[in-house]
């Protein structure tokens, strides 16, 4: 689908256009919000684009992203966003496609696929598809080493026809974005980094690996699973390896549920999703704390990264979609959450441009921070000395008096 070119920036003539890095959380067909976001900050062209850094749909969001603007190299800026808009549509309409052509698949071609983006056809509620594929799995009646023992995905032949991931890797900055995509390593647990030329099609599959629907993605000797494990997505790599202080995260997993979870259904998507947020919170965590050190100047400022973070927060957005559709890839519904995608990106421009370089606009500590330290009381003043033991000093010292909790952190 050929896309209208985006106007001609607004920006002060001479003042380069603001560098963000975007930090794009995965959740299956949710991802198509993120691609709405993406499209509506490329669509205004006031903003550049140091580094991405994506886990799960959010890497795959990631490097079709990059592949367009790879395309495009050496041609002007406008030119380059518009691929890059372009490439993001062809990659979700192709996985619409893929959903209309799913029936002339195999049933075992189908399974790992329809997982992860709603190809198991109208039968079967994705849902209860995904809660007997955890109970299988944790039960060991089946994993998918027997379910699935030819590792067959045609995720990853749709992925590599989409994505030139060698020209991807021969890119040059900062006309082309870094890209960081994040899996989990099996061994350790540890979240690994997959950047420059160890950026393919199976470090993205990695990324997007569910232990429970997929074999372990191996690269080079180890084995890996969903990236969301251990970073969902990846901030460190926008802080260590990018030099622009602000990050925007496009978020798709709600931090909050109002409604208590009583169904086995709804107990195991909230399970996925406080899963799947449990590493970013801890990034939070972490920054928040190096930014009260900074502020506090108990760290040298020129020694430490002073982030500045955005949030487009498509987690609440999101909240009246039911878990089902994170595995559905029905036309409109994956253009329906790009528009959704779309709108929020915009609001967000229009509330938060002017502070990018500036000032943070997400407030962590409300958002994610939580109290992990035990309460601290003050200890009160210890009893007065009876003179006739001040009197004596060969007489031992009575035991210091604290109550409860006191000190403790």
């Amino acid at each position: 689908m050929d896309l209208p070119f985006a106007p001609e920036p607004s920006a002060a003539a001479g003042a380069p256009p603001p560098l963000i890095n975007l930090a794009l959380q995965g959740g299956g067909s949710h991802g198509a919000f993120t691609w709405g976001v993406l499209d509506a900050l490329l669509d205004d062209g006031r903003l550049d684009i140091e580094g991405i850094s994506g886990t799960s749909a959010g890497a795959m969001n990631a490097v079709a992203l990059a592949h367009g603007f790879a395309l495009s190299e050496g041609k002007t800026r406008i030119q380059r966003h518009e691929a890059a808009r372009q490439a993001l549509d062809n990659f979700w309409n192709g996985i619409v496609d893929m959903g209309a052509l799913s029936s002339s698949l195999s049933k075992m071609q189908r399974a790992p696929f329809g997982i992860l983006f709603g190809l198991m056809g109208t039968g079967n509620s994705s849902t209860k598809l995904w809660t007997d594929a955890m109970t299988r799995y944790w039960s060991s009646s089946m994993s998918p080493y027997q379910s699935n023992p030819f590792d067959i995905n045609p995720l990853k032949d749709f992925l590599e026809k989409q994505v030139d991931f060698d020209r991807l890797a021969a890119a040059r900055q900062p006309e082309t974005p870094k890209v960081f995509v994040v899996a989990t390593r099996v061994a350790s647990g540890k979240a690994e980094v997959f950047s420059g030329k160890r950026l393919t099609a199976s470090a993205v599959m990695a990324s997007a690996c569910l232990p429970m629907v997929f074999q372990a993605v191996e690269i080079d000797g180890d084995h890996y699973w969903d990236g969301g494990y251990s970073g969902n997505p990846g901030i460190h790599p926008l802080i260590y390896r990018c030099d622009s202080r602000d990050i925007v995260l496009v978020q798709i997993n709600p931090i909050l549920r109002s409604k208590l979870p009583t169904t086995s259904a709804e107990i195991a998507n909230r399970v996925n999703e406080i899963t799947f947020n449990a590493a970013l919170i801890a990034e939070m965590r972490a920054i928040d704390f190096v930014k009260r050190l900074l502020a506090e100047g108990k760290l040298e400022a020129a020694h430490y990264k002073d982030v500045l973070m955005h949030r487009i927060d498509g987690g609440q957005a999101l909240e009246k979609f039911e878990a089902a559709t994170r595995a559905s890839t029905e036309k409109g519904l994956i253009h329906s959450l790009r528009d959704l995608g779309m709108l929020c990106g915009k609001e967000w421009l229009q509330k938060r441009f002017t502070s990018l370089g500036i000032k943070s606009t997400l407030n962590i500590t409300r958002d994610y921070l939580d109290d992990l330290r035990m309460p601290v009381e003050k200890a009160e003043p210890a009893p007065a000395v009876p003179a006739t033991l001040a009197a004596d000093p060969t007489a031992p010292a009575p035991p210091p008096v604290f109550p409860p909790g006191a000190g403790l952190l």
